[in-house]
């Protein structure tokens, strides 16, 4: 039967398998192991709030009512993510459920081009239509591997998802509004969350741009996965940019604007850059914007009472390009001291999509730890470090997404 990690198990034994609030406050003492697992047991009492009540609680760690985090075990072995298993993360409360209710209806406006206009959900889906299978991925997924314990939600790996979205491509639309202003630089999105009265719109709309490179493959989408997208997944119209972190892909987007400047929101200005430890986000600090190329096993997952039995064993995991293809994926089984090469398994859904991979393989009994290694199709290798940042965004280490077991 396969056991967890020393520190994992002796968390768990020596609590009986339920954390105090006293230990969560002290997670800063335990090992980023150690620390998400707690951070689990935690949050497992937690239920689901009413707009995603319809998620499968048994496979998501509720980190709180506006974070959920798909399990490494709950990936299974397809290549799209069931909407009840993907991930949550928002980063103010969602709108109210009755903007889905008629998703039709829903207005954006359309700023910085020739012709300025407003259009319905309804009138876009006239206009054209396409679909991008691709990895939708929280900024800070991997933040619990960083010691320097980064402030925001401590997930692991399961703040990704693959998904399929439907909609209308934003050069399309494009060419029914004349075209952008010649001035601008950058797509800006804006979301339609409600601003509380009295406050700074800017200290808290989500509000993001992005360079005009990413309009080649962006989308309007309102579908996901062949339904209508629900408003845990920012329904009922959402600005999709393929190869980019979830956060500049905005939900319930009301606003869509072509700017020669970047936008005024905190959200933007000062939030998502990729600021030294110790220091605060602010506009010469680098936006976090691109995902880099990533991979992680799946199974065996080091997940408590997961058996894995000496002798032949499947060793499965998902791999992504980042804003390219990814070309291929190797497995180690000692840590990073040596690798063989993983096959890829199932369909390739293109550049912005992950893949499946398998490596077959012999394990005797005894302790291993099993990571993976992806290369993209520009060259670019995962790295055995990670990027330090001060919020621990962009986490694509090999050795932090590494998975301890013992064989029996």
């Amino acid at each position: 039967m396969t056991t967890i990690n020393q520190s994992r198990r002796t968390l768990l034994t020596t609590t009986g398998g339920a954390i105090g609030l006293a230990s969560i406050g002290a997670l800063g003492a335990l090992t980023p192991a150690a620390r998400a697992v707690a951070s689990t047991q935690k949050d497992a009492a937690k239920s689901l709030p009413d707009y995603a009540s319809w998620k499968n609680a048994d496979s998501l760690i509720i980190h709180s009512a506006n974070t959920m985090e798909t399990k490494r075990s709950a990936f299974g072995s397809g290549t799209i993510t069931p909407l009840d298993r993907l991930f949550v993360r928002n980063n103010i409360t969602p709108p109210s459920a009755d903007i889905v209710a008629n998703p039709d209806v829903w207005e954006l406006d359309i700023e910085g081009v020739k012709n300025p206009t407003k259009i319905t959900v309804a009138d876009l889906k006239t206009m054209g239509m396409t679909s991008v299978a691709m990895v939708l991925q929280c900024s800070g997924n991997g933040r619990a591997y960083f010691p320097e314990k980064p402030s925001g939600t401590q997930w692991t790996v399961g703040a990704a998802g693959c998904v399929v979205f439907t909609g209308i491509p934003v050069k399309t639309l494009l060419e029914h509004v004349g075209g952008m202003v010649d001035s601008a630089k950058y797509m800006t999105g804006t979301g339609g969350e409600p601003i509380p009265e009295g406050l700074d719109p800017n200290t808290i709309k989500v509000e993001r741009s992005v360079p005009l490179e990413a309009i080649e493959d962006a989308i309007l989408a309102w579908e996901i996965n062949g339904e209508p997208i629900p408003l845990a997944h920012g329904g009922p119209l959402r600005m999709v940019v393929p190869g980019y972190t979830g956060v500049n892909n905005v939900k319930y987007i009301k606003r869509l604007a072509f700017t020669e400047e970047q936008s005024p929101a905190n959200i933007q200005q000062s939030g998502y850059r990729l600021a030294p430890v110790g220091e605060k986000g602010a506009p010469e600090h680098k936006s976090v914007w691109k995902m880099p190329v990533k991979s992680w096993v799946t199974y065996p997952a080091g997940e408590e009472n997961e058996t894995v039995k000496a002798g032949k064993v499947q060793i499965q995991g998902l791999a992504m390009g980042g804003t390219t293809d990814v070309t291929g994926v190797e497995v180690s089984v000692d840590g990073g001291k040596s690798w063989q090469k993983a096959e890829f398994i199932g369909p390739d859904l293109g550049p912005y999509a992950w893949r499946q991979f398998v490596l077959s393989t012999e394990l005797k009994a005894g302790d291993y730890s099993i990571t993976s290694r992806a290369t993209n199709k520009d060259g670019d290798v995962q790295p055995e470090e990670r990027m330090v940042n001060n919020r621990g965004y962009l986490n694509n280490s090999w050795a932090d997404h590494a998975v301890t077991i013992t064989v029996a």
